[in-house]
């Protein structure tokens, strides 16, 4: 509450520090460790952000039969890794010279740039945005989503559209993964359990969407009319409300399976067979 001793705001302040609001001369009157979730939320998708760039462009040791890496499925490019029986569409021929995985990540990435989630975390970890709640962000004015290029994050729907496909996909690559080296049915590896674990949280994120929950439920005036949706809605926004968790554990999931298919195409080690 005001007393009306305390200091006056200087000539041009902004936000907070407005003339309309009430002054008070502490940034904040939080007394907890506000700053450990976003700087732990800017950790770690920086941490992502810096391996998903490295294999992107690294170009090399993604495909170790049977398993492909999310990150370069499908291939739409003839310098692909050979892939006999596998996922190798050819769309764009010869003339991409550069890592066939930049063909295909920025659907999933858009998918994910624009999700409702991240971006709490990564305006809130990168551009303090506002960096925690009752604490002010630092910049001077605040104009939402309404200019380039946050006006962007509109298309969010129009990637969960791409992204769909996508994880289906990915599905066939894990179906895929129950062959051997030699493309003969009845294999299980290690890496198939992964790539099992990877697709379930993938389709767990993506169905979890807002979007997907407003296509699914959105615009109905009654819900005992079309009751197979109203169904579906309930079991969508169940993800919905853990979108948070599973968004997390999906990332981590396709960064370790990536991996996984990195280790095995560079030679570390073989993959071991369950049966």
């Amino acid at each position: 509450m005001a007393t009306g001793t305390e200091p006056k705001p200087s000539a041009g302040a902004y936000g907070v520090r407005s003339a309309t609001r009430a002054a008070i001369p502490a940034r904040h009157l939080r007394t907890d460790r506000w700053w450990l979730a976003p700087a732990a939320t800017a950790a770690g998708l920086f941490a992502f952000i810096v391996y998903s760039t490295w294999r992107a462009f690294w170009n090399a040791d993604y495909y170790d039969a049977p398993y492909v890496s999310p990150f370069y499925s499908p291939c739409l490019a003839d310098n692909c890794e050979s892939m006999r029986n596998g996922p190798n569409l050819d769309v764009f021929g010869s003339w991409w010279g550069l890592s066939p995985a930049l063909l295909i990540l920025i659907f999933p990435l858009g998918f994910r740039l624009t999700c409702y989630y991240y971006r709490k975390a990564y305006y809130r970890g990168f551009w303090a945005s506002p960096p925690a709640c009752a604490v002010a962000e630092p910049h001077k004015k605040y104009t939402g989503e309404t200019r380039f290029p946050l006006i962007l994050q509109n298309i969010h729907r129009y990637f969960f559209y791409a992204a769909v496909p996508v994880a289906g996909i990915l599905t066939y690559d894990t179906v895929l993964s129950f062959r051997d080296e030699h493309y003969e049915w009845g294999h299980m590896g290690l890496g198939t359990i992964i790539f099992l674990v990877n697709i379930t949280l993938i389709w767990a994120y993506t169905l979890s969407c807002h979007s997907c929950r407003h296509i699914v439920g959105g615009r109905l005036k009654h819900f005992s009319k079309h009751p197979v949706r109203y169904r579906m809605w309930n079991l969508v926004s169940r993800l919905n409300e853990r979108h948070m968790l599973l968004a997390w554990v999906s990332l981590v999931s396709v960064a370790l399976a990536d991996f996984y298919v990195y280790l095995l195409a560079s030679g570390a080690f073989d993959d071991p067979r369950l049966f």
